[in-house]
């Protein structure tokens, strides 16, 4: 039997920061993994943090009152969120980034000007306080290089790709900035190559610097380890059992092994989709929050998820971000109707979606001008469309709006009444059904060359497109019910004594919303150093 302090059950982002400062603070720590590469979602997501009044930011010239950040998240996560869990959030955020700025090879920059999801609530901020990982040199995983988890789209060889960067290259070939930055990215990724180096970029930066720094504290990682049962002396959790093997903890386990979105039994009980059209990691299963359950855990926010449009594409589902916001574009239901801002949060499109069941799947129309102007779910303006895209009913091309009616079955006359109104949307500037282009955070993916609205264009030149979207997550945010701690609770607010859960597993601080970029992971490493804190004692 082995033993230690603290045992955490999962090797993402909430894992690894609970782990490193639980080492931090003197107490031997090792972390389990069901998978055999480590990083989890994380290594997979744009590796952005969402954390309030942190140094970066003020590093960065970032004005953000800690008042105006209180009423932003009270707004965003609204009253089924004690104000004690948003409080500790906001408190304890950027000491948190703090430890991990000294005790891993991570540096962080701001993303400039990509907004908070709400930037015109109070105390929204249209700036946005987003951060993410600056470039990280492989070289500082060494052999730990082999077991990262890959991303969930890889950008060309050599080619070390930004959420900053992003922004601007999915404007194509529009933007002088886009054409500098495509150059700038295509020089480093070439001297990268004749030098021999490797960087990495978003979440699999983070990913790969959190590791280094548990390395560097000496903290084992067992891969391939899945837990399977928690341990129970009398009513504390005192350890878990991974396979034959009972690893003991003296002081506690935390639970950072992700949400359910990968268990297609647990999603068809609490959603109303299943588990085809998820980004999230594959070993994202639910065991965690089963095992709490089964000691008596409370659960929370069941039946939500990190919700965005996707693509369900031949080779797995494309998560949209800019495709909604750019010009000579708008989304339709099966009746041939706009039914939301295409260019709105990516969870609020989302609840759109399945506000009623006419609403799946919906169709993102452009034209040729939109084509021939911005990249598509990573293809440059006037590249040629994959085939098996139209073949799997994915996508549909036509020479009239007519035929492109009968081909994705919907009432032609309607979308052509649609097309027409959105037309003139896009001549006056002003979307006068859903505001299309009057928030900061529509703008932010928007054309800033497109005038007089960044975001709305007229669909008028043939042929026209079609590309199935359906309600797709980068993984679900519902899981066990845990407090300011992260001690989980049971159904009457007491703690399951020794058992605490960050990330994924539980139920988010952001209730059923979307503070900004990074809101993921932001507090998902927040509360499992909470939690490591408090194991700390």
């Amino acid at each position: 039997m082995a033993e230690f302090d603290v045992v955490v059950v999962g090797c993402g982002a909430a894992g690894m920061a609970a782990a490193l400062t639980a080492a931090h603070r003197g107490l031997s720590v090792v972390v389990v993994e069901k998978a055999d590469v480590f990083g989890g979602s994380a290594a997979r997501s744009g590796g952005a943090l969402w954390l309030p009044g942190n140094a970066v930011l003020r590093q960065a010239g970032v004005m953000d009152d800690a008042e105006a950040a209180r009423k932003y998240l009270a707004h965003v996560a609204g009253p089924e969120v004690a104000e004690s869990r948003r409080e500790a959030f906001l408190a304890h955020g950027p000491a948190m980034l703090e430890l991990v700025r000294e005790r891993t090879p991570l540096e962080f920059a701001w993303v400039p000007g990509y907004a908070d999801y709400y930037p015109e609530a109070p105390g929204g901020l249209p700036g946005g306080r987003t951060i993410e990982p600056r470039p990280l040199d492989t070289r500082v995983l060494g052999s730990d290089l082999d077991t990262l988890a890959p991303p969930y789209r890889a950008a060309p060889a050599g080619i070390t790709v930004t959420a900053a960067d992003y922004r601007w290259l999915s404007l194509g070939t529009r933007h002088p900035r886009s054409i500098l930055t495509a150059a700038r990215l295509a020089a480093g990724g070439l001297s990268a190559r004749i030098r021999h180096r490797r960087r990495l970029t978003m979440g699999q930066a983070l990913a790969a610097g959190l590791r280094a720094g548990l390395r560097a504290a000496g903290v084992p990682v067992r891969l391939g380890t899945p837990m399977t049962q928690l341990v129970r002396e009398g009513e504390r959790v005192t350890g878990i059992h991974a396979g034959q093997e009972h690893v003991r903890a003296h002081r506690g386990v935390l639970i950072a092994s992700g949400g359910f979105e990968q268990n297609e039994v647990m999603r068809r009980q609490h959603q109303p989709v299943g588990a085809a059209w998820t980004t999230g990691a594959p070993g994202n299963t639910g065991d965690g929050i089963e095992a709490g359950r089964r000691l008596g855990a409370a659960l929370d926010l069941m039946d939500e998820a990190w919700w965005g449009p996707s693509l369900p594409l031949t080779g797995g589902p494309y998560f949209c971000l800019a495709e909604r916001n750019l010009p000579c574009s708008l989304l339709v239901d099966a009746t041939g109707r706009r039914f939301v801002n295409e260019s709105a949060p990516y969870v609020d499109a989302v609840h759109a979606m399945l506000a009623a069941p006419g609403h799946m799947p919906a169709w993102l129309v452009t034209d040729q001008t939109y084509r021939d102007r911005y990249l598509f779910a990573g293809h440059g303006p006037r590249s040629p469309l994959p085939r098996r895209w139209f073949t799997a009913g994915v996508a549909h091309r036509a020479g009239t709006r007519d035929e492109l009616a009968g081909r994705i079955g919907v009432p032609a006359g309607a979308l052509s009444e649609t097309v027409h109104r959105f037309n003139g949307f896009a001549a006056s500037g002003r979307d006068d059904d859903f505001g299309r282009g009057d928030s900061a955070y529509d703008r932010y993916y928007g054309d800033p060359r497109n005038r007089p609205n960044p975001c709305l264009g007229p669909v008028r030149k043939p042929p026209f497109y079609a590309f199935r979207v359906v309600p797709g997550d980068l993984g679900t945010k519902g899981g066990l019910r845990t407090d300011d701690r992260a001690r989980v609770l049971r159904e009457d607010g007491t703690p399951v004594p020794g058992l605490y859960a960050a990330g994924n597993a539980t139920a988010s601080v952001m209730g059923r919303s979307y503070a900004g970029a990074g809101a993921t992971l932001g507090p998902a490493m927040t509360f499992g150093y909470l939690a490591a804190l408090d194991l700390a004692g």
